[in-house]
This record gives structure tokens, C-alpha cells and sequence, in this order.
């Protein structure tokens, strides 16, 4: 970083970091992510508590497409016995768009393998989001 340019800003997937939000309620930081936030500001964000789910919860999988798909009613996030979780989803990654609007965001850091977050396999729905907007959005 040049002397005198301002900090990197990242939002960041809160459980990469350590928060309690995953859903089974495990802490399982990601060593490498931290390294990458080093001499950075960060702010962590759980698209799934933003929707207004709780920790610990049922575990969800998108069904009938990916995260851009759920974002357009052609397909749901439904947990493993079945309720449908599709509005709690789309609602928590409308609050990381808002949040990542709102700053000048260098990049967001997001879990991989998850049916918010997932860059690579199944898009999650707020990575499907953020990548429409334009976002660097990466998975740890």
C-alpha cells in the first residue's frame, strides 16, 4: 500500500473471521482470509442473521438452480426438511448489497460452499447478487 492511501475496505463472510453465524453454530476461522484482511479494515456480515435467521439453524441448499436463479423466483433455498427459506435469503443479501454500496468496498471475502456465499459450483444468492453489481466478490 502507498504511504498516505487510505486502507482497503472488505465485507467479509463473519464465520471466515470467527464470528459465531455458522449455520450449525461452530467457530471455524479461515487462517488465509485473516492473513488477507491484515492492515485492512474489514467488516464482517452473515447475509443468513441479516434475513433474520437464527444461529444455530437447519442447514439449506438452493433447489431448482443457483443464487442468481433464486434472485429471479426460478428457483428456492429450502432446508433439509424442506421449509422454504427463499425470502430470509434474498432479504440478508438486499442488506449486504446496502452495506457494500454504502462504503468503498475493495473486495468481498465470502465462504465458499454456501448457499449465500458460494463463488465456485452452486453461485450462493448473495454472491449472485453482488457479482450482478459489479462487486469483487471472492470465497475463502
Amino acid at each position: 500500500m502507498p504511504p498516505n492511501s487510505p486502507p482497503d475496505i472488505f465485507l467479509v463472510s463473519s464465520c471466515l473471521v470467527g464470528l459465531c453465524t455458522r449455520y450449525d453454530g461452530q467457530i471455524k476461522p479461515d487462517h488465509t482470509c485473516i492473513k488477507r484482511l491484515k492492515n485492512s479494515i474489514w467488516i464482517p456480515i452473515c447475509p443468513e442473521q441479516l434475513g433474520g435467521l437464527p444461529t444455530p439453524r437447519e442447514a439449506a441448499d438452493i433447489s431448482g438452480g443457483d443464487g442468481a436463479q433464486v434472485l429471479s423466483g426460478q428457483a428456492h433455498v429450502l432446508t433439509r426438511s424442506g421449509s422454504d427459506i427463499t425470502a430470509q435469503f434474498i432479504k440478508g443479501a438486499e442488506q449486504v448489497l446496502n452495506i457494500a454500496q454504502s462504503q468503498k468496498i475493495t473486495a468481498v471475502l465470502l465462504k465458499s460452499k454456501s448457499p449465500s456465499c458460494a463463488v465456485t459450483g452452486i453461485v450462493g444468492v448473495t454472491a449472485a447478487l453482488l457479482l450482478k453489481h459489479g462487486f469483487d466478490v471472492q470465497e475463502y
